[in-house]
């Protein structure tokens, strides 16, 4: 029996195959430095993502709510109607028909001061010694109005803790008769105060005879 004869390979054909075999290795080592590339670009990532993690902390997600209108401040309390309470009080309880006289420890210059109030403070306050700390102007003022004016002041100064205070009253010039009216009623008015410790007229420079400085309790 014969051999069969195996099928002659051209020359040109073994060479077309070794190209063809050379390509698909190129190719492959192509895709494997791709998927390389891929996989280190991948891990970089996750090591910024965990570096990131690990600077920042756990982070909690912040719950949605729905849009609200900013709080706005609330005024502070205030007694309004205690106010208006005290206010009645201390202006019915400065009566116009006092007469003042009848508690001042008065001197040639007309100041007074409280018994047990040495003359030494009234010449210090004449002398300008104290700091005026507030001032009320009432010139020009119905004795009503000047009243109620006088005694919101005058509270208000006790409380903040106000010592020494200017009243001024005017020196009456334009007053009917040119009668000084407010003039002694302030002193009547702040002789009935028991905070009001001392007064006496102001200097020249400070309104001389239109106005007093009043020395007030301490702590009001």
């Amino acid at each position: 029996m014969k051999a069969t004869p195996k099928p002659r390979v051209k020359a040109g054909s073994l060479a077309e195959l070794a190209l063809i075999r050379a390509a698909l290795v190129e190719q492959r080592r192509a895709a494997e430095a791709r998927l390389a590339a891929e996989r280190e670009r991948a891990a970089a990532e996750r090591r910024e993502r965990n570096l990131f993690a690990h600077a920042v902390g756990q982070v909690v997600p912040l719950r949605r709510a729905g849009h609200a209108a900013p709080e706005r401040p609330r005024p502070a309390p205030q007694a309004r109607q205690r106010e208006r309470d005290d206010a009645a009080v201390l202006v019915e309880a400065i009566s116009d028909g006092f007469d003042a006289e009848s508690l001042l420890d008065t001197d040639d210059a007309l100041s007074f001061r409280r018994r047990g109030v040495g003359i030494d403070v009234v010449r210090k306050l004449r002398r300008g010694v104290w700091v005026l700390q507030g001032e009320i102007d009432l010139h020009g003022l119905r004795r009503d109005e000047a009243s109620e004016r006088l005694s919101a002041f005058l509270r208000e100064a006790a409380r903040s803790g106000k010592r020494c205070v200017r009243v001024v009253h005017g020196k009456g010039h334009g007053s009917p008769g040119r009668e000084p009216v407010l003039k002694g009623k302030v002193k009547s008015w702040l002789v009935q105060r028991s905070e009001v410790l001392a007064f006496t007229y102001a200097r020249a420079a400070d309104g001389g005879h239109g106005a007093l400085i009043v020395l007030l309790r301490p702590g009001g």
